[in-house]
């Protein structure tokens, strides 16, 4: 058989690059005769590739190339688009030179290897236009759920119907909408802020989905057991390609990603709880809030009497495509004498190594914004949800996780605070909070139960003979009959 590679290009940012990793490694792990190029898109404040790619081991140095794509002569103004996804897309898109002549080098070099084709990111669907030029397939790796792929579909084809009408009747009501890929019709208030908007950016979102149409294959970081109504939807509908439900696809391996003294300090905070007994909080790399909400969740955490580990971050300037940052002071955006109050019994932190604050034994509930792969890190670790979303897809995340699996309690599956957004966030009480974190904790709630059942299907379900692993191998087939 002759040796084949995949070029896979992923969005900016570490959650896609470590997905897209991990991706690589299973491949080449099923698939001697497969090798992987990555072409790296760093954003313009990046200064370095994340540490996380040192630690691909000599076994993958190999096989698994690592390639940086030099900034385009003609730049993208970051501040000038509104929305991210309208920024990020052109971003991208000004690429498409520098990853053509990449992939030309590459194989200019060498005539014993076939390119196999191009493995795309949800967020970087103009370069299925490089593929072609090469005259090989496009594949897309999507980083979110089935469900979520399923909304995409569904709201872009309506669009592509001329049926604009139906979707502004949507979103003018307190209506819910019937999507395939959700067992219940999901309100209008819990679908994805860009959808929302129904503006320049929620075309180019949908854009993205009819571009989708165009690749071999979509690899879903998902797997059978958890999605399966809504891989059976996406299945059914022959407009769509062939559907590979390949995870969960994670880095579970953890570490101290360059904070050494923090993680320390945090783990060793952990051993000393009782076993189930932390409520842990995190709310991803962009979550934050402002400090009358802040002060709102101290507030219901003291009153609970819950022992917490609360990953708290500053808001970036407004209207800034920034992220969060430490806090120099948390006492300035604290209820006053909050941490003396609670000291032993919380801690308050900035970074947070979530995945191995959820596998410790101390973990007993993870209050989330939701994001997919906070999401499935959860379910990994057995420990169930409290949902609070904040932006992106997440609300629809906690619709489902709610409503459709019955594995998450609410504390309020709509919020949203979305960068943009013209309406003002609402805050939420206290009193909202801990009631959600009593329920969380409940010992006797039953989605505990559930989800220690679907961690189990999670790790059966990448085992040899597994749902994944055997979509996984149909996927490298499809990809080595060149």
């Amino acid at each position: 058989m002759k040796s084949a590679e995949l070029v896979f290009i992923p969005a900016p940012g570490r959650g896609h690059l470590v997905s897209t990793l991990e991706m690589a490694k299973q491949l080449v792990d099923r698939e001697d005769q497969l090798s992987i190029t990555v072409l790296i898109i760093k954003l313009p404040s990046e200064t370095k590739v994340p540490s996380y790619t040192k630690s691909l081991s000599s076994h993958y140095a190999s096989r698994i190339k690592l390639l940086e794509l030099s900034q385009p002569e003609t730049s993208v103004n970051m501040e000038s688009d509104t929305h991210p996804i309208n920024f990020i897309s052109k971003y991208i898109n000004s690429f498409k030179d520098r990853a053509k002549d990449a992939v030309a080098d590459i194989f200019n070099l060498s005539t014993s290897v076939k390119l196999a084709g191009f493995v795309v990111d949800m967020f970087c669907t103009s370069m299925i236009d490089v593929a072609n030029e090469f005259g090989v397939p496009s594949y897309l790796f999507y980083t979110s759920g089935a469900a979520m792929l399923g909304l995409q579909f569904h709201f872009q084809s309506l669009i592509s119907n001329e049926r604009s009408a139906i979707v502004h009747n949507y979103l003018d009501s307190e209506s819910e909408v019937p999507i395939p890929t959700y067992v219940n019709p999901v309100p209008v208030k819990c679908l994805p802020g860009i959808i929302l908007d129904n503006d320049e950016s929620s075309t180019v979102f949908l854009n993205h989905a009819r571009r989708f149409r165009e690749t071999k294959g979509i690899m879903v970081n998902t797997f059978v057991e958890l999605e399966s109504y809504a891989l059976k939807a996406l299945s059914d509908d022959e407009k769509i390609p062939p559907i590979y439900s390949v995870g969960p696809i994670l880095n579970l391996g953890g570490g101290n990603d360059g904070h050494g003294k923090e993680y320390d300090s945090i783990m060793k905070w952990l051993d000393d709880q009782p076993n189930s007994s932390v409520v842990f909080l995190c709310f991803g790399s962009m979550g934050c809030f402002e400090e009358d909400q802040v002060k709102e969740i101290a507030n219901a955490l003291e009153s609970s009497g819950y022992r917490f580990l609360w990953s708290l971050r500053q808001p970036p300037p407004k209207d800034k495509l920034q992220f969060p940052s430490e806090f120099e002071n948390l006492e300035e955006v604290l209820p006053e004498g909050f941490l003396q109050r609670t000291k032993g019994k919380g801690k308050v932190i900035g970074w947070a190594p979530q995945v191995d604050i959820l596998s410790h034994p101390a973990a007993g509930g993870f209050v989330s914004h939701c994001g997919w792969n906070s999401t499935l890190e959860s379910v990994c670790s057995g420990v169930p949800m409290a949902t609070w979303p904040v932006y992106a897809e997440q609300q629809s995340n906690a619709f489902q996780l709610v409503k459709d699996l019955g594995m998450a309690v609410e504390i309020k599956m709509d919020y949203r605070k979305d960068l943009n957004s013209r309406n003002p966030t609402v805050l939420v009480k206290a009193e909202e909070i801990e009631n959600g974190i009593r329920q969380l904790m409940d010992s006797e709630n039953k989605i505990r139960a559930k989800v220690r059942d679907m961690k189990e299907k999670s790790k059966a379900a990448i085992m040899e003979g597994g749902s994944s692993h055997v979509a996984l191998g149909q996927f490298v087939e499809t990809v080595m009959k060149i």
